[in-house]
């Protein structure tokens, strides 16, 4: 046991050593059938047949990840060899040095390799036509059945295992290269669940809070519309799939959020995730949307090919950016921009999770569009009885307010989101921590007020 481990990180370091002991044994089966396939193919120094004597590692009583995914569909000698070989670039790249060789008599790679040299990557990245080499060889039946590896159909594709990268436009299909998916390399390495960050191949952040429901004050309308949503995540596909009344409703569900920044959307859609124990990730549509033709689809598709499947909650930030209310159409932008938006629709027509869509301003999303949502929550400025809570709770009990602060004059004189007061109360705490103190004064509270009604280009009167 190394010190400093936590309990979770021991386990962890045990799931990923079990990995390995299993991958080293898929790793030398590998090398023996490269070797093979080698004398086969153009030494001529041994049969095809002896293929089949070369014994499959036997993984029945290995409890890694990868031999749980092999067991449990029941891979063969193909499909084993088209996982280990998408694996090996990135956990033993030496291992292909043996296709990283030039055919002699043409000073040129071997086409039968496949393979490309990556910009960065030094070694041999193997394509579907390496892939397909080690297995048939030069025989023509067997490569057309083989393909079935990489179809659509194929529990690799549809499982999101493994995948064949898009091969430039007129060049064959298996040119592109072995891809497995980020989320089974993680689990079949390292034992880590896979959760994406933020970069251009990922146009989303995970989103989370330390906040709990009693900080997040809401109506009685909000709270029901919540609770709606939260009754949907427990039991929103129970319904679906077991009872009779799952036939007549669409998949997933799909919420619009429409108010001013700082009433608590952002906030209730981390919340929901941290109570279901979901990740949520957030989409900046502002950020998404391109003035380049099939960009704006390429990067919604990034997010949401990597959320199927997956136990998340998808927030898509500054809806109205997409949802804005629609002009005639006149030219090829207009035509385009609709494109973009009925892409949208159905990507989240198709997705079986929750989806919620936020805009600050309700008035800017086309009328057509409500009718896709099952909610649409309203969450306005808190009235007077709202703010006084939301006053009383911004405050701990490490910290006091001054007697002459009375909270039922500030929640009756200044309209303030949720979000304003906290960082109201922020400047007032640091600038008591500067005296030395731990109290509250009235003339922090309204510099700090000032502040906030500075940033929303409004006046300050008290």
């Amino acid at each position: 046991m190394r010190y400093g481990l936590s309990k979770n990180e021991i386990h962890q370091d045990s799931e990923s050593k079990l990995n390995s002991m299993s991958l080293e044994k898929e790793l030398e089966w590998f090398h023996q059938v490269t070797i093979l396939r080698g004398k086969i193919t153009f030494e001529g120094s041994c049969n095809e047949s002896d293929m089949e004597q070369i014994q499959i590692p036997d993984l029945s009583t290995d409890s890694s990840f990868y031999a749980s995914l092999v067991k449990k569909y029941e891979m063969g000698f193909e499909e084993r060899l088209v996982l280990i070989l998408s694996l090996i670039p990135h956990i033993r790249p030496s291992l292909l040095d043996l296709l990283n060789i030039k055919n002699q008599s043409f000073d040129i790679p071997f086409s039968e390799f496949g393979g490309i040299k990556a910009e960065k990557h030094k070694g041999f990245l193997p394509t579907g036509e390496t892939a397909i080499f080690l297995l048939a060889g030069i025989d023509l039946s067997k490569r057309f059945s083989l393909l079935r590896l990489f179809h659509r159909d194929h529990y690799f594709v549809k499982e999101k295992i493994l995948y064949l990268d898009k091969s430039v436009s007129g060049e064959p299909k298996l040119s592109g290269t072995l891809q497995i998916n980020p989320e089974y390399l993680s689990l079949l390495t390292t034992a880590e669940i896979y959760k994406p960050d933020f970069d251009m191949d990922f146009p989303a952040k995970r989103i989370s809070s330390t906040q709990d429901w009693d900080d997040l004050v809401l109506t009685t309308t909000l709270e029901e519309g919540v609770m709606e949503i939260r009754n949907w995540l427990h039991f929103g596909k129970e319904l679906k799939e077991n009872f009779k009344f799952g036939k007549k409703i669409k998949s997933g569900f799909k919420v619009l959020f429409t108010g001013p920044p700082g009433t608590g959307k952002t906030l209730t859609a981390s919340l929901l995730g941290k109570s279901c124990n979901m990740d949520v990730y957030s989409v900046d549509l502002s950020l998404v949307v391109s003035k380049y033709i099939g960009e704006t689809e390429k990067n919604l598709s990034k997010v949401f090919d990597m959320a199927e499947n997956k136990n998340w909650i998808l927030f898509f930030d500054e809806a109205d950016s997409l949802f804005g209310k629609r002009s005639q159409t006149t030219d090829s932008h207009d035509r385009y921009a609709n494109q973009e938006v009925s892409y949208l629709l159905q990507r989240i027509e198709d997705f079986d999770g929750l989806v919620i869509l936020c805009s600050n301003f309700k008035n800017n999303i086309d009328e057509a569009f409500f009718r896709r949502f099952q909610l649409v929550l309203d969450f306005d400025i808190p009235d007077y009885q709202h703010r006084l809570i939301l006053w009383k709770n911004s405050i701990t009990d490490e910290f006091q307010f001054h007697k002459d602060v009375h909270l039922e004059e500030l929640a009756e004189k200044f309209e303030l989101t949720g979000a304003s007061i906290i960082n109201v109360m922020h400047f007032c705490i640091l600038r008591s921590m500067e005296r030395g103190e731990r109290e509250i004064l009235l003339s922090d509270i309204l510099s700090g007020i000032k502040i906030e009604k500075t940033k929303q280009g409004k006046s300050f009167i008290y």
